[in-house]
């Protein structure tokens, strides 16, 4: 019996694994897409805090960071909490943009 029980644990650890990195990989997708569409630099991803349960019902609630630069001599730091497979805030702080006319 106690062997079927350490069989279970080791499944569910596997599945929550995968569940994870499977979380992690939209997230980079998505935050990659999002800086790309607002003219954006992507320097770095970081995964942060993750719960298992919220205040509400079982889910991942996880945050990731990410660096980003505006015009390549500057960096600002933001972040995405993920709740499941999908974002439910992106968060990008005040930053300065390049005048579009330096580069002509």
């Amino acid at each position: 019996m106690s062997d079927l029980i350490w069989i279970m644990l080791v499944a569910l650890g596997g599945f929550l694994f995968w569940q994870q990195r499977r979380q992690t990989e939209l997230a980079q997708r998505f935050i990659e897409q999002r800086c790309e569409r607002l003219g954006l630099q992507l320097l770095s991803i970081a995964r942060g805090s993750h719960q298992l349960r919220d205040d509400t019902k079982w889910n991942w609630h996880t945050v990731y960071w990410f660096e980003f630069s505006a015009n390549g001599q500057d960096y600002y730091q933001g972040y995405i909490i993920m709740k499941g497979f999908r974002p439910q805030r992106f968060h990008v702080p005040p930053h300065h943009m390049p005048d579009i006319g330096e580069e002509y």
